[in-house]
């Protein structure tokens, strides 16, 4: 999730554990700890940029559950020889710490980036994918605690106020799963129909809401995008498909570490597709077609031209600069998802 939400979550959590005096600064003292683990971005280009490993160690080792666990239990311990506050109540800061540093990957497990909370287990990223990245719905009412506790701090009514908002913001995760759960049964229904029934299928959050899912499907030629709206009832999902080049996929996996890593942290919704001699790699999870959020050069065709493709490896270029605007993509998608549900809604009530 975006960095808000991390911070803000991190200190309802904290102000909620530590006492009622300390409750102002359980926020300032949640709002980091809520933070931490993406730190990551600032430590890992110190050992490398290569762009794959930029990718995939992102939410690695620092999203590991039982690394922060273990953090949470050296900062009390150190925190406790320097800090009044938490000398004071040394078991509800480390409630407080633990679950305000854990929360942070387990929210983000809820997003499709893929998250390894299992580090360093080989199981592939956590990608629950039932939130967007960005979700006001979720994100507003921890903001209405921080301003609660700014305002109350001690008071009774602050504390009632902090776990009011924990309650909603977690109410709307287990229904955006229900929703998730409601819409994938349907899809897998409308895929056996369709002679898919094997082919293996990810349904993602579509922006800012959690009443419409994208849905990508692998198929033997390619891969189909669909979307399922919670409204659409017993209407077949319309999948649009996009041939790719699958046998070369395959190739380089066996052949091209960075590739393999590639599918290893996507569970294989990629795909591979050929532009201007170049063989590139993409990350149908996270973008639009033609506009991936993640796409990487990773071979160039050396035949002449006429004959033959020969691929020949070479390192994994940084990302692949996309023709058009990536905003104007990203701003058609969100105005379609948006007349998709309202669609949706309307056929719905209409029937």
């Amino acid at each position: 999730m975006d960095s808000l939400s991390q911070a803000v979550l991190g200190a309802s959590i904290v102000a909620a554990a530590v006492p009622a005096t300390q409750r102002r600064l359980g926020l300032l003292a949640g709002a980091i700890l809520g933070t931490v683990p993406d730190l990551d971005t600032l430590i890992v280009p110190l050992f490398t940029q290569a762009p794959v490993s930029l990718f995939t160690w992102h939410r690695g080792p620092s999203h590991a559950l039982w690394l922060l666990l273990l953090l949470a239990l050296l900062l009390w311990w150190a925190l406790k020889k320097i800090s009044p506050a938490v000398r004071q109540a040394p078991r509800a800061w480390l409630i407080a710490m633990a679950l305000a540093l854990i929360t942070h990957p387990l929210l983000d497990a809820f997003t499709v980036y893929g998250t390894q909370l299992w580090w360093p287990t080989s199981s592939s990223p956590v990608m629950w994918a039932s939130l967007f990245i960005i979700d006001p719905l979720y994100t507003l009412p921890l903001l209405v605690v921080v301003l609660a506790v700014l305002l109350g701090g001690p008071k009774r009514w602050a504390f009632y106020t902090v776990v009011t908002g924990l309650v909603l913001s977690t109410a709307y995760i287990g229904w955006s799963h229900i929703s998730r759960s409601i819409s994938s049964h349907a899809v897998a229904h409308s895929l056996q129909q369709q002679g898919l029934g094997g082919a293996p299928y990810l349904l993602m959050a579509t922006p800012f809401n959690t009443l419409l899912w994208r849905v990508v499907v692998i198929t033997e030629q390619g891969h189909a995008v669909g979307y399922r709206s919670i409204f659409d009832g017993d209407k077949t999902l319309q999948l649009s498909h996009y041939p790719s080049q699958p046998a070369l996929l395959q190739e380089q996996i066996a052949i091209n570490p960075e590739v393999a890593r590639l599918a290893w942290f996507t569970s294989g919704f990629i795909n591979a597709e050929v532009r201007d001699r170049q063989l590139i790699i993409n990350d149908l999870r996270m973008g639009t077609e033609g506009h991936f959020t993640f796409a990487f050069e990773v071979a160039q065709n050396v035949a002449p031209d006429g004959a033959a493709p020969q691929w020949q490896s070479h390192q994994v270029a940084p990302m692949v600069k996309r023709s058009g605007s990536m905003a104007a993509a990203m701003n058609k998608e969100w105005q379609a998802t948006w007349g998709r549900i309202v669609q949706s809604w309307r056929e719905r009530s209409a029937s």
